[in-house]
């Protein structure tokens, strides 16, 4: 069931990190909306645990100007590859997400990434905004609404092809690098291999990311989740869940790229 955030929230440092990410390099992170975990979606596999507002409701959660101040207080900013919006939920839901971009990339000159699970990307505003990021990774974990209730868990109003026709919109207006992001929970089937091929045809990213849930998934909310820092400095209650194998993940990645000669990137995996 969704619901609606109050706008007082006590102040958080908007700016986290760096997180060391394998896709990105390290990434200095941005929270656009910190205190209370805010998300469309409540991933079975979520770093942050359970989110605590389920909604697609847009707001200001976080000043544009605190984001300013917070960055201002990190200068200089050394051994940083990129900044990354992403954090304590959806960061497309935060309806100053244009104004942040542009003071992130005002500020640092940093290649900007925004990481969103594409939910929101029907709506032109949020498509205006992204357009300012250099790369933005969209998540697309099912390929089947079966599959998007079991792992993505979403709010009662949002459906597979809704998704995948605002990412396709999205393809046709940005300029910028496209990756679609995908999380593999088990071994996939050759039905299952076969469906995702079409679907990214149909999308045309310039990547493929496809990843495990390596990091813990805390069991009780802690702001610390939003980096990927969290076991190291416990004592908080986590759950590791369970990952495919690098073998499984290697082959899947294969396939892909041999069906549709994208570039599939994923990490390593014992």
């Amino acid at each position: 069931m969704s619901a609606t955030l109050s706008r007082q929230q006590p102040q958080h440092s908007a700016v986290y990190g760096p997180v060391n990410s394998w896709r990105f390099g390290r990434s200095l992170g941005i929270d656009p909306i910190c205190s209370v975990s805010t998300c469309s979606f409540n991933c079975v596999y979520c770093q942050l645990g359970k989110i605590q507002v389920t909604t697609t409701q847009r707001q200001i959660f976080v000043p544009t100007m605190q984001i300013f101040d917070d960055l201002r207080a990190k200068l200089p900013l050394e051994q940083i590859d990129v900044v990354t919006l992403s954090g304590s939920g959806e960061p497309t839901l935060a309806l100053n997400l244009e104004k942040i971009i542009g003071v992130v990339k005002k500020v640092t000159r940093l290649p900007t990434v925004v990481l969103t699970n594409s939910t929101m990307l029907h709506d032109p505003t949020v498509r205006s905004a992204l357009k300012l990021a250099d790369i933005v990774a969209a998540k697309l974990d099912a390929i089947s609404s079966n599959q998007l209730q079991q792992i993505n868990r979403p709010v009662e109003t949002i459906n597979l092809p809704d998704i995948l026709a605002g990412i396709e919109q999205f393809r046709q207006e940005y300029q910028g690098h496209l990756a679609i992001q995908t999380m593999v929970l088990s071994r996939w089937t050759p039905d299952m291999v076969k469906d995702y091929i079409e679907i990214i045809q149909r999308l045309q990213p310039n990547e493929i990311q496809i990843n495990v849930p390596s990091r813990p998934r805390v069991l009780v909310r802690q702001l610390e989740a939003r980096g990927n820092n969290i076991a190291q400095s416990t004592p908080y209650l986590v759950q590791n869940l369970k990952c495919v194998s690098g073998d499984i993940l290697a082959a899947v990645a294969t396939q892909i790229h041999d069906a549709i000669n994208i570039p599939v990137t994923y990490p390593a995996v014992a």
